[in-house]
């Protein structure tokens, strides 16, 4: 399984952990999950409004264990 991306409300700092890991804690909060993308940028779209939030494309490569 791909590792789940966390992202920080205060600061906006983003980690990576392992699924089933513990929620990391950054500036005294809980970091929040990015969601998943469902669209991706494209010069065709630009006219239907998408705010292009950042996401998890899950796209990442698996470590080596």
């Amino acid at each position: 399984m791909s590792d789940v991306t966390y992202s920080c409300s205060v600061c906006q700092k983003k980690i990576s952990v392992k699924p089933g890991d513990a929620i990391p804690v950054c500036c005294g909060r809980e970091m929040v999950p990015l969601p998943f993308c469902t669209t991706a940028p494209n010069p065709e779209m630009a006219r239907n409004y998408d705010a292009d939030e950042p996401c998890d494309p899950g796209t990442l490569p698996r470590k080596k264990t």
